[in-house]
């Protein structure tokens, strides 16, 4: 498996810039094979990482569970 290691801060202010989503760039960095993706802070040290499937509907599939997640943490913050 392919280790991709990603400055965080850096990446997502790219996202902003490009005005895309990190589900967008994920799409298209799959290739039939399984990545670990490993963002970093500034100090390299590791935030998370995320296994990126090798097919889209994988994919798809995290998104929409990342999604809930998500949504059931912003929920719990009110």
């Amino acid at each position: 498996m392919q280790t991709i290691q990603i400055q965080a801060e850096q990446f997502f202010e790219l996202l902003k810039l490009k005005d895309t989503s990190m589900w967008e760039i994920f799409a298209q960095m799959i290739d039939g094979n399984e990545k670990e993706i490993i963002f970093t802070d500034q100090e390299e040290k590791i935030l998370f990482t995320y296994i990126l499937p090798s097919n889209r509907e994988k994919l798809e599939e995290d998104r929409k569970e990342f999604s809930k997640q998500f949504a059931d943490k912003l929920a719990n913050l009110n």
